[in-house]
């Protein structure tokens, strides 16, 4: 039997699905990913997310929030967007927010902005917070830190950085999500030797779906599309790289994940659209 997974950060409402969705999700249920958390990162990104938890209730749950690229479109009407959302059941966190400072596609002041913002409402709601940072760990911590105190939980959400960041975020409390990015050997070679310092409390796993397809996969689509599917393949990496057992890695991520995100204890043995 597949192990039970919980995928912490697929990117859904991305136009690659929106013609087999049900077939992605049946998919993903055969091996093993009992839920999944919905990534938004825009205004209509958000309730796209949010539409479809609602659509697959106890099965998919969402985050609302405004990713860096996109900080140049946060307005007043997307923070009360977000507030608004974070009141339903299904939206377990805010987020994806952060800097990016890698693409730059919004102004870095616009970034500070939003993200500060962002974490007003993280601290305002309670939810926890999903977070990005790319090649801005400085202005990063220094934004956060004072924060964190103020809220609940916070994820480095597709950490692909090296040791001394993993380190201080560790330091700073902060949750670690592993992507597919540990199954490239040309860029994620590094994060085999770093993983086993995550301690089992603090550790999850994600495919960033539609992006980071795994490469260690022996058979790939020829899309090259990446699914929840594949976070199985993630889980037989990361183990490996930890020295521990796949069993053993799926349950502790899985507990880490129901309580970083406060789902439900069981998840729904359908794997049907209730609005099928």
């Amino acid at each position: 039997m597949p192990h039970l997974l919980i995928d912490i950060g697929a990117n859904l409402t991305h136009a690659s699905f929106a013609d087999d969705l049900d077939a992605v999700l049946g998919r993903a249920a055969a091996a093993g990913v009992s839920r999944i958390v919905v990534t938004g990162s825009s205004d209509q990104g958000n309730i796209d997310a949010a539409e479809l938890a609602a659509d697959w209730p106890g099965r998919l749950f969402a985050t609302a929030g405004v990713h860096p690229h996109h900080a140049s479109e946060y307005t007043d009407a997307s923070d009360e967007l977000i507030r608004s959302l974070a009141l339903r059941e299904s939206v377990v966190a805010i987020g994806e927010c952060g800097l990016d400072y890698y693409r730059n596609y919004s102004p870095r002041a616009a970034q500070l902005e939003a993200f500060r913002s962002q974490l007003e409402i993280a601290a305002d709601t309670g939810l926890p917070v999903f977070l990005h940072q790319r090649d801005a760990h400085d202005d990063f911590v220094a934004v956060l830190e004072p924060e964190l105190s103020k809220i609940s939980r916070a994820v480095a959400h597709c950490f692909t950085g090296e040791g001394k960041s993993l380190r201080e975020y560790l330091a700073m409390g902060l949750w670690i999500g592993i992507t597919g990015w540990i199954c490239d050997e040309r860029r994620g070679a590094h994060l085999k030797e770093l993983v086993a310092e995550i301690p089992d409390d603090r550790l999850l796993i994600e495919t960033d779906a539609p992006y980071l397809l795994p490469r260690t996969l022996t058979s790939k689509p020829a899309s090259r599309r990446n699914e929840p599917a594949y976070l199985a393949e993630v889980l037989r990496v990361l183990a490996d790289a930890r020295g521990q057992s796949e069993q053993h890695v799926a349950a502790v991520t899985t507990a880490n994940a129901m309580r970083f995100f406060n789902l439900p204890a069981v998840a729904p043995a359908t794997t049907e659209n209730h609005n099928s």
